[in-house]
Parts: structure tokens; C-alpha cells; sequence
């Protein structure tokens, strides 16, 4: 696995470069964003590791644009911004995973290896369909009835998931865990709002109706 770790702290772009090239991943250091930009559009990566608080150009913007070009490179943010706004704002801009510091060097590597497999495991040709709605795992495209539908990194996430569990209902708490990866704050509507934006895009003009929701209990995904 080829990883561009983008970073401008030099001693912990050093820990962080030294134990993964320890586990037998192959790296690069960048410690701007925008060379890590031209190295992320330019290079054969796999996961790109990104700061947010970067010289030259932020993290967000740097996985906003990499994400618009190379839609099947993983994007790891990892920064001290954890709050749920600066972790919403990562996500859409693209980001798959979002990583808080300081944190523990396993948990990074944990992080990498499902990554690794997310990615590896799509494949050239995996699609998730129910009805006519239709989502390419390597190329992130999504269609219902042929018509291409165009999502935000954090609904096209959202989708997946539901996707991923059709005909099972999903609550409000493991969509926090396995899309936003928050602790639910039982005061936010987040994820209303969230479900609110796909069913827009993916609902509002087709049918049948694809996410039903669950009173008490939270969404599921189904044809019927």
C-alpha cells in the first residue's frame, strides 16, 4: 500500500512515517498543502494521510479537490479540529476518515488496514443496487434510473451504509458511529438532516420510495 502522509509538524510526521514504514506500508512525506496537493494528484497513492492545519493551502480544501479528481484514493484526515463541525466539514469535503490528536499509533493503523480493505475490497466492477438505484464502489458513481445522482462526500457515505445494510433497520447511533465515527450528541439532528438531503436526491422524484423510517427505532433502506 503507497501512502502520502501530508503533514508540516516535522516530529510527528517522522513517528507517524517510521511506524508505518514499519508495518510494511510504503510512504511519502509532503509538509504543505499544496504540494501535498500536486503529490496526491500526481502520484500513484492509495490513502493519503492529511493534516487540516497546513501551510499554503488547508487540509479541507487539499481533500475537497483530490476527492473531484481521484474519487478512488482514501483520504485520511488527521488533526487536533476534532469538534462534530470540523469533523462534518471534513467529511464533505471528502475526507473518509477523520482521526483526532493526539491519538495512539494503533488506532492510526487500525484506521489504514480498513481503509485498505474498503477500498481494495470494491474492486473494478462491485455495485450495490436496490430497485433502479445503483452505487459503483470504486468510482463512488450513483445513479436511480439511469439518471446519474450527484452526492456530497459525507451522503455518498451515508448511502453506502445503508446500502450496505438493506432491509435491515439502522438507528440513529450506529449511523453516528460507522459514517460520522461520533459519540451521538442527543441533542444534534445531524443526521435528520442528513437522511432529509439523500432523500432529496435519491427519493423525491422516483419511485418507489427507497428510505423508510422506522418511528422510535430509526431508517431503513428497502424497495417495498
Amino acid at each position: 500500500m503507497k501512502i502520502l502522509l501530508v503533514e508540516d509538524e516535522p516530529k510527528l510526521s517522522s513517528f507517524v512515517r517510521k511506524g508505518l514504514e514499519g508495518e510494511g506500508y510504503w510512504v511519502e512525506a509532503a509538509f504543505d498543502g499544496q504540494l501535498g496537493l500536486s503529490m496526491g494528484l500526481n502520484g500513484d497513492y492509495d490513502l493519503v494521510i492529511l493534516d487540516v492545519n497546513l501551510p499554503q493551502l488547508n487540509g479541507f480544501e487539499v481533500s475537497r479537490r483530490l476527492r473531484a479528481e481521484r474519487p478512488q484514493l482514501a483520504i485520511l484526515l488527521l488533526t487536533a479540529l476534532g469538534s462534530i463541525a470540523h469533523k462534518t466539514e471534513g467529511y464533505d469535503a471528502g475526507a473518509d476518515d477523520y482521526l483526532v490528536k493526539p491519538f495512539e499509533f494503533q488506532e492510526l493503523l487500525l484506521r489504514v488496514r480498513a481503509l485498505y480493505r474498503r477500498y481494495h475490497d470494491a474492486g473494478p466492477g462491485r455495485v450495490l443496487r436496490v430497485a433502479d438505484l445503483t452505487l459503483h464502489l470504486a468510482t463512488k458513481k450513483v445513479a436511480r434510473a439511469g439518471q446519474a445522482i450527484t452526492l456530497t462526500a459525507r451522503e455518498y457515505a451515508l448511502l453506502e451504509y445503508l446500502l450496505l445494510n438493506q432491509g435491515q433497520v439502522v438507528s440513529r447511533v450506529d449511523i453516528a458511529e460507522k459514517v460520522w465515527d461520533l459519540n451521538f450528541d442527543t441533542n444534534t439532528n445531524i443526521i435528520d438532516v442528513y437522511i432529509n438531503y439523500l432523500r432529496r436526491k435519491i427519493d423525491k422524484d422516483f419511485s418507489p420510495k427507497l428510505i423508510h423510517t422506522v418511528v422510535g427505532m430509526g431508517y431503513v433502506l428497502k424497495e417495498k
